[in-house]
């Protein structure tokens, strides 16, 4: 049987994701958000979600619906602030104590994923010792310098956003798009990317940006981010 990762919707895509279910999204400075897929998550109504984002209420990003839904418990993010002087939904909601919030910085949030992909548990890194993200954590000197060992993060559902799908899985992002989709697809069970267009062909080998072996579904949503 030819190989087709291809599906017609994202509602189709996402058949069957689980209550509790660890759930990472692109999506970096208003590029790569996958928010085709976002809807149809909202709609289908899966809850305890753990959401990992870059940031978590960016307003370009449709993450915010999930949290104001009450779908999601726990935020692992490098950035949840609202904007404006009003309570975003998320803040409200954890001044609550209705989700919690694990805030990590960008780069060991980046790390931690690719580490997680790459099946490594857990990694040293100075960044973070001597700060509040530091307290409760080992800590091991190298060279001198202190560093805190930070837990890989792995999901069971990556989503997200590439320009160009094939029909075998292959994705080829459009500028900013790739930030955090490579890692993340590497980092979950199963990677849905919602893309501008789906091809009959194979992308060229040297196009290529994330592997078909990475990803489960490809949906065509049009758009141009």
């Amino acid at each position: 049987m030819a190989i087709d990762k291809r599906v017609a919707t994202a509602a189709e895509a996402l058949a069957g994701v689980k209550d509790g279910a660890v759930v990472m999204v692109s999506g970096f400075a208003g590029a790569g958000f996958p928010n085709a897929l976002l809807e149809a998550l909202r709609d289908s109504g899966p809850t305890g979600l753990t959401l990992v984002a870059n940031s978590a209420t960016h307003p370009l990003s449709l993450t915010h619906t999930l949290i104001e839904a009450g779908m999601v418990t726990k935020v692992i993010a490098s950035a949840a602030r609202g904007r404006g002087q009003e309570l975003s939904s998320f803040e409200q909601q954890w001044r609550d104590g209705k989700i919690e919030l694990e805030c990590v910085p960008q780069g060991n949030f980046s790390e931690r994923i690719r580490a997680g992909g790459a099946g490594i548990p857990a990694f040293y890194t100075p960044v973070g010792y001597g700060t509040e993200l530091g307290e409760d954590k080992e800590i091991r000197e190298f060279k001198g310098r202190p560093c805190v060992l930070e837990d890989a993060i792995t999901g069971d559902l990556a989503l997200i956003r590439g320009d160009v799908g094939d029909r075998f899985g292959n994705i080829k992002f459009r500028y900013a798009q790739m930030n955090f989709g490579v890692a993340m697809a590497t980092a979950c069970t199963t990677t849905v990317a919602e893309v501008r267009e789906a091809v009959d062909g194979a992308i060229p080998p040297v196009e290529v940006q994330l592997p078909s072996v990475y990803v489960n579904h490809v949906v065509a949503v049009g758009g141009e981010v």
